[in-house]
């Protein structure tokens, strides 16, 4: 057995990194210290540090919400170490100690030093995955929160943030005032226009700070949009025990992961980037198009295995993709109504695309769950489902199948409501309450006439009529048939 750390780590029996970590430096500082990011944009760094280039763009994790104290501990105790497991569909597991990441802060404990890092010259990308809801933003419209309870608090309290943005506006007033250059800020998050989306909270709240800040961010930082693409699935003691077993390492994190990684970014980077082109990560003038696919066609697919799988007495993914009438609902409304709704894709084979998509959700190595995808569903519905429902009524196009994922989230929340899910099985959302209560109303129509998630989507003739339908096919008949009529 090995517990994992800097002096064990050369001798763990599986691949570890090659380079002096001790001759590496801070680069990049990240909020939203994760699963997805340690399998993503720390792989990638560490990657690209094993063929000697990048040593000067190593990590800063940084934990802002009470309960990151777990990964604070784990990273202390491994020196920031942890293990990649990317799990093949043919039930191989390929381990890799990453070392991309040089330190972790939790600014709970200790927001200075969190701020003394941004301040660092040295810093010159400040990336985050903090979710699809943690951007601050109302689900229906978009805009900025200024209401935001966590923003009311930070803005009366710069000095004991709660929110990654806080402590990403107070930096950048911070650098300004010591006439540094303002860092790049990477949203490596699940959103249309991610760098769009980030700028616009940015800039939001510090237009409540000061306005002439504000003003300075939106004219000096640099927000360039991006494509992230990994299926990481949560931790379990499983996969602490497999790595144990199998491999003799002690690792208190490891990352379970697929084998598909992809990363697409827009080239904005005034302070310069480390060059992950090196690494197969691509570099583009505009990936909003590749940025969309992701979206509307992987993400949404997510959403509809959730919501379609859980009735059937689904708990995995692979699980509910060995169940022909998913499997069919997902390739028919990708090609059907998401894949119309997305427009030009230089080089990009669609219908190989979305092949593999099935493929890759159908990976019994993964083990992801349902109740992961449908965590945060909300703001995930609201970003990845509900546009190419309204793009597809804007263009006279079919909604039907957009119209029974809808339905069976509803139907999926009833269910909840009623107590026909174990607590283990009931995903986390903000708006959790809101949709308790809608979809237990006597009212079905409810459900869609929730304006913060829906907006006006729920008043269109069309799509509430295809909604009311389907729901009440679920209702009386269940999922199974629900599909079955929607595909016939």
């Amino acid at each position: 057995m090995t517990a994992l750390t800097t002096s064990t780590a050369p001798d763990a029996g599986v691949p570890a990194p090659t380079y002096d970590r001790t001759a590496a430096t801070v680069g990049i500082v990240h909020f939203g210290f994760g699963n997805f990011h340690r399998s993503h944009q720390a792989m990638y760094l560490d990657r690209l540090m094993d063929t000697g280039e990048g040593l000067d763009w190593g990590i800063c994790g940084v934990g802002v919400l009470p309960q990151d104290a777990a990964m604070r501990d784990a990273m202390r105790a491994q020196d920031c170490l942890f293990t990649l497991v990317v799990r093949h569909p043919d039930g191989s597991l390929e381990p890799r100690v990453v070392g991309s990441v040089l330190e972790y802060l939790f600014g709970p404990e200790d927001a200075d030093a969190v701020y003394a890092r941004l301040v660092d010259p040295a810093v010159r990308v400040v990336s985050l995955t903090v979710t699809e809801g943690g951007y601050l933003k109302n689900a229906a419209t978009g805009a900025f929160d200024a209401g935001d309870e966590a923003v009311l608090h930070d803005v009366g309290d710069l000095e004991h943030p709660r929110t990654a943005f806080a402590y990403i506006v107070e930096g950048l007033r911070r650098r300004r005032a010591a006439g540094l250059p303002p860092f790049t800020v990477l949203s490596c998050d699940n959103l249309q226009g991610n760098g769009d989306v980030c700028r616009q909270t940015v800039v939001g709240f510090a237009r409540l700070v000061d306005p002439e800040l504000a003003a300075w961010i939106e004219a000096a930082v640099s927000f360039p949009n991006c494509m992230v693409d990994r299926i990481t699935p949560a931790t379990t003691d499983a996969d602490r025990e497999t790595l144990l077993h199998d491999f003799g390492i002690e690792d208190r994190w490891p990352v379970p992961a697929e084998p598909f990684t992809q990363w697409i970014v827009e080239d904005e980077f005034p302070l310069g980037r480390p060059p992950l082109e090196a690494v197969d990560v691509q570099f583009v003038d505009d990936v909003k198009p590749y940025e969309l696919m992701k979206l509307r066609l992987l993400n949404a697919s997510h959403q509809a295995i959730a919501y379609l799988g859980a009735p059937l007495g689904y708990t995995l993914v692979d699980e509910a993709m060995r169940d022909e009438r998913i499997r069919t609902y997902l390739e028919r409304y990708m090609a059907d109504e998401a894949a119309p709704t997305l427009g030009e894709l230089p080089g990009i084979d669609l219908p190989a695309y979305m092949a593999t998509l099935v493929e890759r959700f159908a990976n019994p190595g993964i083990k992801d769950t349902l109740v992961r995808l449908a965590t945060d569903g909300a703001n995930r519905m609201a970003t990845f489902t509900l546009p190419a429902v309204r793009a597809n009524l804007e263009a006279g196009r079919p909604v039907a199948l957009g119209a029974l994922m809808v339905a069976a989230w509803a139907e999926y929340w009833a269910l909840i409501a009623r107590g026909g899910l174990p607590d283990s099985e009931v995903p986390p959302d903000v708006h959790a309450s809101t949709l308790r209560a809608a979809a237990a109303s006597d009212d079905p129509a409810a459900f869609v006439e929730v304006e913060a998630i829906f907006g006006d989507l729920g008043t269109d003739e069309r799509f509430r009529g295809e909604f009311l339908r389907a729901r009440a096919e679920i209702a009386a008949e269940g999922v199974a048939a629900a599909v079955d009529t929607a595909l016939a």
